[in-house]
């Protein structure tokens, strides 16, 4: 089956967007396969209001496995399914905990593997930042060139809810010129029909 993976730094919205973009396909409950970096796997049904309140919280690194769900998208005359993988925050440098580089390792090694990368910018901070500060880190900008190279790469920008993320988006636009740059907000649920036709169409 084929995968998408949802990356990008930590507290950027990438839960929040997995769970919307099950909820935009009709879904009100989702089965969730957690599977961990030492290979051990587990599996959830959730309802997706009960998922919110569970998986999604302030706290850097919420998110310490893959978490995976099986989705039919539409295409054409008939459904495409397809597994959507949310990933573990990425940082800069090598984190102090043990279980979270383990975590973060898993990550990277999803990206090598999928078949659609979905890269999360959070807009709205890109927005807040200073002239002169650095738009992407260098993890993300990695990934990026890497995934491009494939082409199998798309940007969303999320929090689009918010003041700052039309100003983030232009300059995350000005960094990537050529590159195909969605606005979301998992949030307010907006930009999920255009995820769902560039998916369909990638996969």
């Amino acid at each position: 089956m084929r995968q998408c993976l949802i990356v990008g730094q930590t507290n950027v919205g990438k839960t929040a967007f997995a769970l919307s973009f099950a909820e935009s396909l009709g879904l009100d409950k989702v089965e969730i396969v957690f599977t961990y970096p030492d290979g051990f796997a587990t599996r959830q049904n959730y309802a997706l209001s009960i998922a919110r309140q569970e998986l999604i919280g302030p706290t850097t690194h919420k998110t310490r496995c893959l978490q995976s769900m099986v989705l039919s998208l539409p295409a054409g005359k008939g459904v495409k399914l397809v597994t959507f993988t949310d990933t573990t925050g990425l940082n800069e440098g090598i984190h102090e905990e043990k279980e979270v580089r383990r975590a973060i390792a898993q990550t990277l090694q999803q990206v090598r593997d999928a078949n659609l990368i979905l890269h999360i910018i959070d807009a709205a901070l890109v927005g807040r930042q200073g002239e002169n500060e650095q738009i992407l880190t260098e993890v993300d900008r990695q990934i990026a060139g890497f995934a491009q190279s494939r082409g199998i790469y798309v940007l969303l920008a999320n929090k689009m809810d918010q003041s700052s993320a039309q100003l983030g988006l232009s300059r995350i636009r000005a960094l990537y010129p050529n590159q195909h740059i969605v606005p979301v907000s998992a949030l307010n649920r907006t930009g999920l029909k255009e995820v769902r036709a560039v998916v369909a169409r990638h996969l």
